[in-house]
């Protein structure tokens, strides 16, 4: 099922207001496990969580920045 333009720009919203602190939280709660890592280490986790957070949300954001392309081309 693909998802329109307006329904991706809605999705990526949501996404980005509402699952990304919920992740995040979760994020520093996963790194709160550990006895303070190194600081190195510490980020290195950071950063490999957020490629995971953002790995399966890829076809919503999609083209989101760019114009509609289902938009009537003759308002130009």
């Amino acid at each position: 099922m693909a998802l329109s333009y307006k329904s991706r720009r809605r999705w990526s919203l949501i996404i980005l207001l509402v699952g990304l602190p919920l992740y995040i939280v979760a994020a520093v709660n996963v790194v709160s496990w550990f006895d303070r890592p190194s600081i190195w280490l510490e980020f290195v986790i950071y950063v490999a969580l957020g490629f995971v957070w953002a790995l399966p949300f890829k076809f919503v954001f999609k083209g989101v920045g760019q114009a509609d392309p289902d938009a009537d081309k003759t308002d130009e």
